[in-house]
């Protein structure tokens, strides 16, 4: 069993940042071995991964967001980070962290407007 637990979402204006953090526990995760994600659900799309981690600390991108999101781990804290900054409002969407490309977190959702 895994439980993921997103925090940090929130409404913020076009060129603000938010920090978002996904706490993992239970008995069927090895944090420091996992694979970390995170994936976002825009209104009407498709969920599209945006970055991820791997074990070894190998970092992926989605192309809109490079230069502009990072994603970090804390394996002492079982916690995987998505700092976001010069939010756009088009990354707005419901922000969901994934472990080892199988377990969900509830999502949090993130808001970019004025």
């Amino acid at each position: 069993q895994v439980q993921l637990v997103e925090s940090g979402g929130g409404l913020v204006q076009p060129g603000g940042s938010l920090r978002l953090s996904c706490a993992a526990s239970g008995s069927g995760i090895i944090f420091s071995s996992s694979v970390m994600g995170w994936y976002r659900q825009a209104p009407g799309k498709e969920r599209e991964l945006v970055a991820s981690i791997t074990a070894g600390g190998r970092m992926w991108y989605l192309d809109s967001v490079k230069g502009r999101f990072t994603i970090s781990r804390d394996n002492a804290r079982n916690t995987v980070y998505l700092q976001m900054n010069s939010l756009k409002p088009e990354d707005t969407a419901v922000y969901s962290c994934n472990a080892q490309y199988r377990d969900w977190g509830q999502g949090t959702q993130g808001t970019v407007s004025s």
